[in-house]
């Protein structure tokens, strides 16, 4: 696989200080699955009394250790929990292979963590289609379950990148009556992604206390607002895999109502997903997309991602092209609702056209500038009713293309 060395324009300074997760740890290990030289698996470990929540891709080509995560997802236990995740191969469309890939490992962390295989679960992320050699998984377990460390979140976001440029993490802080309450998280996604779940791969942990099945609500319902909101190329993975831990170290109970803590969930989940738009593979420019005025929300969305998901668009945003009537083809094609004499178009404050005709004081040489900013926001009011929505992309340049050509060379 061609290593991808030069550092996404759009990246943070730095990776941010993660506060320690009380009740879990990490370790991380070079297991030579298919990169040399740098750390490829990474194995958490939670205390027990910790509850674990999911979401999954919806492709009907899911690859074995989602399938497998599925089906333990959601069953009771007082039990801990590990998770262990692979990059370099997916694991995906390797038919019973994968299968007794997952089963392998499974078993050998169970073995190893002294753990109930139901409470293990796994993920993998790379190339499809090639069988997962897990015997060099299994052969790092052991060392895994030695070295484990509650200060080892950033080598955890390290070992599940594949063509990332940068490690993904972020954090918060929830001050309760009782105490603080920290929330961090981790992910890895640069290409193949326009989830219809989470996306790519995301670990996010927390010191609260929260029964299963109001964590799962949260991280279903604030995924809709979040990972589900953004696309690079519009390709939906085998393998996206988003799990919640909560390890219950801090004694402190979160109920379903606590906005706090949920509003503190979603910056995570949204700075993560951001995060992953702004490491698109080749990207240059990060994309905001708000639609708003579409007969409804769902409206709303159809028509934010079909302008998400136009090359056209993506094309023209990288070659800092002000080209508002390529957003015009984007809403016609949607198939949602609209009418192209209530239709207006603004690039940041800028309008560009107003129910259904050019604004009287655009200029071009003012949108031209604007394209030139690294973050572009592209405002469109359908004007036939009150739904709105939010989904964030990035343009589509020659090195997505450089990237994905030599990908499994």
């Amino acid at each position: 696989m061609a290593v991808v060395t030069k550092i996404s324009p759009l990246a943070p300074k730095a990776f941010p200080d993660l506060p320690v997760i009380k009740g879990v740890r990490f370790a991380t290990a070079a297991a030579g699955v298919r990169y040399q030289g740098r750390t490829d698996v990474m194995l958490a470990v939670a205390d027990a009394g910790s509850s674990v929540a999911g979401v999954f891709t919806k492709s009907a080509t899911r690859a074995a250790p989602v399938l497998d995560c599925q089906d333990k997802i959601g069953k009771s236990s007082d039990a801990g929990v590990a998770i262990l995740v692979n990059s370099g191969n997916a694991n995906a469309f390797t038919g019973k292979f994968g299968r007794a890939s997952v089963e392998a490992i499974t078993s050998a962390v169970a073995d190893s963590t002294n753990m109930s295989v139901e409470r293990v679960f796994t993920s993998s992320t790379g190339v499809i289609g090639e069988p997962l050699p897990h015997d060099r998984v299994i052969a790092v377990i052991d060392e895994l379950n030695r070295n484990l460390s509650e200060n080892a979140l950033k080598d955890a976001a390290r070992a599940i990148m594949t063509t990332d440029t940068y490690a993904k993490g972020a954090s918060a802080v929830v001050e309760t009556p009782a105490g603080p309450v920290n929330i961090a998280g981790i992910a890895k996604g640069s290409g193949m992604i326009a989830p219809d779940m989470a996306t790519m791969l995301v670990y996010i942990f927390t010191d609260a206390k929260i029964e299963q099945s109001v964590l799962q609500h949260m991280i279903s319902s604030i995924t809709a607002q979040t990972f589900n909101c953004i696309t690079v190329d519009s390709d939906t993975s085998t393998s996206d895999t988003l799990l919640a831990v909560a390890t219950g170290a801090s004694g402190i109970a979160i109920a379903e109502a606590d906005k706090e803590f949920s509003d503190a969930l979603n910056s995570v989940m949204l700075e993560l997903a951001h995060l992953v738009v702004r490491d698109g593979e080749g990207a240059t420019k990060f994309v905001e997309i708000n639609v708003s005025g579409a007969a409804n929300d769902a409206d709303a969305k159809t028509h934010a991602m079909a302008i998400a998901n136009s090359p056209l668009i993506k094309t023209a945003i990288a070659g800092e092209d002000p080209n508002w009537g390529r957003v015009v083809m984007a809403i016609g094609k949607s198939g949602a609702a609209a009418d192209r004499d209530s239709l207006s178009i603004s690039f940041g404050d800028i309008l560009v056209a107003k129910e259904g005709w050019v604004a009287d004081d655009y200029r071009e040489e003012d949108g031209a500038n604007y394209m030139k900013n690294d973050h572009i926001v592209l405002n469109v009011d359908v004007g036939i009713g009150d739904g709105e929505s939010t989904v964030w992309t990035c343009d589509l340049t020659h090195g997505y293309i450089e990237i994905n050509a030599d990908y499994r060379s």
